[in-house]
């Protein structure tokens, strides 16, 4: 895959602490869009992935995958923060809610290993989360409440 600059997505390798945390916010926003076909631009063409226990590697195979997801996990929000970097590496906490077709929430709560290439797109992606039952009066990501002003405490960091 060629890069030009018309196909970068910044911010780009090698990583600052500020530019590590601009780069996992864009990645809450656009995965919050729940649009597959927006999401799969953030990944290199090859994207390796580990989601829990399926493993994927492309974006044809990716839009597949979050298309299916997302049309199971209703009422999808997502926060992510930084957790540590390095020069092309990233590493992120995050906690999304959703409900089941049920009508159950959910919330999952889990860490990403990700790793960039040159142009700013995320070559490879590990994914790890545990999803909690939990009730419409425990949901911190209610609609109206944006995510990034939700007080999370240490018990759930």
């Amino acid at each position: 895959m060629s890069t030009t600059q018309t196909d970068t997505k910044p911010p780009l390798p090698p990583f600052t602490l500020e530019t590590a945390r601009q780069k996992v916010k864009a990645a809450q926003n656009v995965w919050n869009t729940k649009n597959p076909q927006v999401v799969k631009n953030a990944y290199t063409t090859d994207s390796i992935w580990r989601n829990r226990d399926t493993f994927l590697q492309g974006t044809d195979e990716i839009v597949a995958f979050l298309e299916n997801k997302w049309s199971k996990e209703n009422g999808y929000r997502l926060r992510k923060e930084l957790f540590s970097f390095t020069d092309n590496k990233i590493a992120v906490q995050f906690w999304y809610e959703f409900h089941d077709e049920a009508g159950q929430w959910w919330r999952c709560y889990g860490l990403e290993d990700w790793t960039f290439a040159a142009d700013g797109r995320m070559r490879k992606r590990m994914m790890s989360g545990n999803d909690v039952k939990i009730s419409e009066e425990e949901r911190w990501f209610k609609e109206g409440v944006e995510v990034d002003n939700v007080e999370i405490s240490e018990k759930h960091w």
